[in-house]
């Protein structure tokens, strides 16, 4: 399938522009009796970092209707800010049009007078910018609607909590582990949290404090994969705007301190089958009701299957900093082997079919490698991907392991065929490179993009020891 963004987006005409621009005029007025003042536009780098433009209020109807400019060079950004270049990325040449999404538009409880919304990326010519993530996403889905499914995900958030507001890290609250005590530290500020997140439109469904210091970890509600990737943005800098405002700093690197456990972003994925069977109220959850492992059906399976499959790629998107490959390490529940399992968290796949009554809802598949530095559009759209080839082949998935596979010996690795995931970035995206799947449906510019920016960042940490890897990743996400 030729790797067309015009097939989901056509270009911006004429009277498309103008349709956007009246919209947004009103949209405006709305948020100016709401005292909002302006709204950032973001996007998300191919280093994972959320950049962002803003305009005056009383401009969103011009920006929704023609743009605000912005160089293409930040796809090539590394998270130092320094900017390398590939093939079809870099220097200093060309201009792109950021263009707000007005159906995300939303005012933000934790910056007041602020709003925020996604931002699309075109050339001026209106024709989507071809190394856009959040395209890619929609392109992915689209694609598999074509065939009647649709996917539903969610991303859990980790993050942990510093008193120090400079360069060091030190944990805002000393509770143990998944303790009420680290609730009772810091009520007030995780009142805010969830009051900001209410007010912004997010349902987060929990919030816990996570294994680390200061560490904590939010899920929200499920939703179409765009949106998703949408509300992990959102959650994300709602959460870094209060933290901040309660004179504290929020991390959310895979790897806040090099010997202490990261923040991971777990993916959830369910794969549902858009009207059918006939009876049925709207899409089923085809995670649940078969005859495959758990209760799968064959093309959840197949989904899961082919996930599985080209993880080691993956990785290249799903743990893209050095960093993440000092979080991604056995027996830290982090999902180091390529297997997966029922509700095994050392697998990278875990399969959680949820309660007994609930499981036409609740059945789905947890991709446990993917970590916080990792670009939420890019990530999804090469998961979506992987389960569509992996559909269009029938792929099976191997037996299922129920133990920590770090647990067992070489000969019984190699009997499951369980491998160890990259151990490093450069290893991962060499596997990225070389994956014909991902190659096919993410196009060449991308890949060749998002390698020429992991290895300019591998070149950045070169010789690093790991306390130097996670002071210079702690804040940059």
């Amino acid at each position: 399938m030729a790797a067309v963004l015009e097939d989901v987006w056509p270009p911006l005409d004429r009277a498309a522009r103008d349709r956007l621009g009246r919209r947004a005029a009103e949209a405006a007025r709305a948020l100016g009796g709401q005292d909002i003042v302006a709204v950032a536009l973001t996007w998300v780098d191919t280093s994972g970092i959320t950049r962002a433009k803003a305009v005056p209020t009383a401009r969103l109807g011009h920006a929704a209707q023609w743009g605000v400019g912005m160089s293409p060079v930040f796809d090539v950004f590394l998270l130092d800010d320094s900017i390398t270049g590939g093939r079809y990325a870099g220097g200093p040449t060309g201009d792109l049009r950021l263009h707000p999404d007005l159906d995300r538009l939303t005012p933000m409880a934790a910056l007041p007078g602020w709003a925020w919304a996604p931002a699309d990326r075109y050339a001026q010519d209106g024709t989507v910018h071809p190394l856009d993530a959040r395209a890619l996403l929609r392109r992915e889905t689209a694609r598999l609607a074509a065939d009647g499914w649709s996917v539903r995900a969610a991303f859990e958030i980790e993050w942990a909590v510093s008193r120090e507001r400079g360069d060091g890290f030190v944990p805002a609250c000393r509770g143990p582990a998944y303790g009420m005590a680290r609730i009772s530290e810091l009520p007030d500020y995780l009142r805010d949290v969830l009051t900001a997140l209410a007010a912004s439109g997010v349902t987060v469904v929990q919030i816990h404090p996570e294994y680390s210091a200061g560490q904590y970890e939010l899920s929200v509600a499920p939703e179409d994969p765009v949106g998703a990737a949408d509300t992990a943005v959102l959650v994300r800098e709602t959460i870094r705007a209060v933290t901040l405002r309660h004179g504290l700093a929020a991390s959310f690197c895979p790897k806040v301190e090099a010997g202490a456990v990261g923040n991971g972003r777990h993916v959830h994925l369910s794969l549902w089958r858009d009207g059918a069977p006939a009876s049925a109220q709207g899409p089923v959850n085809a995670m649940t009701g078969g005859d495959g492992p758990f209760g799968m059906t064959a093309a959840a399976e197949s989904f899961a299957a082919g996930v599985l499959q080209r993880l080691p790629a993956l990785l290249a998107v799903g743990a893209p900093s050095v960093a993440s490959y000092l979080r991604l390490i056995p027996s830290h529940w982090a999902g180091a082997y390529a297997c997966w399992g029922l509700e095994n968290r050392e697998a990278a796949l875990r399969f959680v079919t949820g309660p007994d009554d609930e499981r036409a809802q609740a059945a789905n598949l947890e991709v446990k490698c993917i970590d916080a530095a990792a670009n939420p559009y890019l990530v999804l759209a090469a998961l979506l991907a992987a389960g569509r080839a992996g559909i269009a082949v029938g792929a099976v998935l191997p037996a299922p392991v129920d133990v920590d596979p770090a647990s067992l010996g070489p000969a019984d690795l190699a009997g499951r065929g369980i491998v160890r995931l990259p151990a490093s970035l450069g290893e991962a995206v060499r596997a990225f490179e070389d994956d014909p799947v991902l190659g096919n449906a993410l196009g060449e510019a991308v890949i060749d993009t998002v390698a020429a920016v992991r290895r300019g960042e591998i070149a950045l940490l070169d010789g690093a020891s790991p306390e130097e890897i996670a002071a210079a990743t702690r804040w940059r996400h």
